[in-house]
């Protein structure tokens, strides 16, 4: 599909490292309110505000109107703990008119709409679902919207971010998203960095024009500007380009977020160091897992530990294949770090495939209009505003096979669950579209290491068949299931699900 750019800016252009990295603010409640259906108990209040801000993305460019959580892009930082829950007030005091190219033609997108229209969901957590933020339940500027987090489950590094139907992709590249990180007794235990020794690393990417502003790139159709992807050429980091980091010679633990529309990230450092990854989307893994590149599909969460001692005086590179996002700089001389990386993390026991009690093929599919000019993604060949299709019982355990028929690397997001990675296998695609029968053709292939914990997010690649197994726990009600390649999302790569009491 041609895609029409005007003139942006070459962040190349710029000074590198002249900016230090920013940390979000961490949020702070302002009291407390009663749990839903339970009066008896109470539970931190937060009110956030969503409104347009400038946020300084590099020291030589001019501010950039953006749309933030509170007073940041990123958002604040929501610090919560296993089993201790809380309440957002989510306020819209947004522009009545969005500065971003809205499509109408896309489903929920459509023009006697208002413009501007949000709702909140956190990645990663188990909710009930009238506070996941289901895409249908936006919400207008001078509207807002109570959401009641339970926080029933182990330390991980969630976020959040705007899930609104049809203009999802927009509103998260004007700035909406945040993280959320839930911490348990396990992880107290294990003496990991802490403190000002951990940090967010929250990834994105944006087209700037000349001036500094957002520039987001659309179709030569003038009815129909939807790309299917977007890849910015300036790196932000916490919401800066190019910035810098000072460390001390020692250990540190990054939570690093994958919050870009549809890039993958393909992170290492220039000196060829090793990092470790001890986490994924869900919490920890069972074991840490040295490398030296990490790679990251939007809305995947690694947490990594770098070591620094040895490196006193050094300036480190992180780079996203070849290019530059972020520099550290080392001091100099020796500090104490009574730091450490256990060899044991956190007992991850696998669900056996005996546990299933149903195996769904699901496709992920590509239709062509025909004329080239554009494409709709499809969910097992089936559209939004279809019936619901899968309904999986509450607490049942169910396997995903996920067969990619089109050319694209997809990211699938389940709601409100987390789950095992089992394998990825490849198959005969040319059978799969004549007859529509499934011959596989290789060896399984199991996840590696840094996937062999609990995910929320897992990368289908083409021609293969990627499967995962799932513990429907938490809560009844509709959730959704999407591709988070966000492009994808707003045009049909997204399908309501259902857990229903068991029967």
């Amino acid at each position: 599909m041609p895609v029409v750019f005007r003139p942006t800016l070459d962040p190349n252009k710029l000074a590198p490292f002249v900016d230090p990295l920013p940390i979000p603010p961490v949020a702070k409640p302002i009291g407390t309110r009663a749990v839903p259906g339970n009066r008896s108990r109470e539970v931190p209040y937060y009110r956030i505000t969503m409104r347009q801000i400038d946020v300084q993305l590099h020291r030589d460019l001019k501010p950039t109107p953006c749309w933030s959580y509170g007073s940041s892009v990123p958002g604040p930082t929501f610090e919560t703990r296993s089993g201790e829950g809380l309440t957002v007030e989510w306020a819209n005091e947004l522009p009545s008119e969005h500065f971003l190219p809205i499509d109408h033609t896309l489903a929920g997108a459509e023009s006697n709409l208002p413009q501007v229209r949000t709702v909140v969901h956190v990645h990663g957590a188990i909710t009930p679902p009238e506070s996941d933020g289901y895409p249908e339940n936006w919400y207008p500027p001078g509207r807002s919207l109570v959401c009641h987090y339970p926080n029933e489950q182990e330390a991980a590094m969630l976020w959040y971010h705007d899930h609104a139907m049809g203009i999802n992709r927009l509103n998260i590249y004007a700035g909406l998203a945040g993280t959320f990180f839930v911490r348990d007794a396990t992880e107290d235990k294990l003496n990991l960095p802490k403190g000002k020794y951990e940090l967010p690393l929250i990834l994105f990417d944006r087209f700037l024009t000349p001036d500094g502003e957002l520039y987001y790139p659309t179709s030569n159709a003038r009815q129909r500007p939807w790309v299917p992807e977007v890849f910015g050429n300036a790196f932000l980091v916490n919401g800066k380009l190019l910035p810098y980091f000072d460390v001390e010679p020692r250990r540190y633990r990054f939570r690093v977020l994958n919050a870009a529309n549809g890039r993958f990230y393909h992170l290492s450092l220039d000196n060829g160091m090793l990092f470790t990854q001890i986490g994924t989307d869900q919490g920890l893994l069972g074991a840490p897992s040295p490398a030296k590149r990490l790679t990251l599909a939007p809305g995947e969460r690694a947490d990594l530990v770098i070591d620094f001692a040895g490196h006193s005086g050094e300036r480190i590179v992180v780079n996203n294949d070849v290019l530059p996002m972020m520099q550290f700089r080392v001091g100099k001389g020796k500090v104490e770090d009574n730091s450490a990386v256990p060899a044991v993390l956190r007992p991850i026991k696998g669900i056996p495939e005996s546990a299933a009690t149903k195996n769904r093929e699901l496709t992920l599919d590509e239709v062509d209009d025909l004329t080239g000019q554009s494409y709709t993604m499809l969910l097992n060949n089936t559209h939004w505003a279809m019936p619901v299709t899968e309904k999986p019982a509450l607490n049942s355990v169910e396997i995903w096979s996920f067969v990619n028929l089109t050319d694209d690397v997809h990211p699938i997001h389940l709601h409100t669950v987390r789950f095992q990675i089992l394998d990825r296998r490849s198959f005969n695609l040319a059978q799969y579209l004549v007859h529509r029968k499934l011959v596989l053709t290789g060896d399984p292939m199991p996840p590696g290491p840094e996937e062999r914990g609990w995910k929320d997010t897992v990368r289908a690649t083409p021609g293969v068949v990627t499967r995962i197994i799932v513990r429907f726990e938490g809560y009844t009600g509709r959730y959704v299931w999407h591709c988070h390649i966000l492009e994808h999302e707003d045009n049909e790569m997204m399908r309501p699900y259902e857990i229903v009491p068991r029967g």
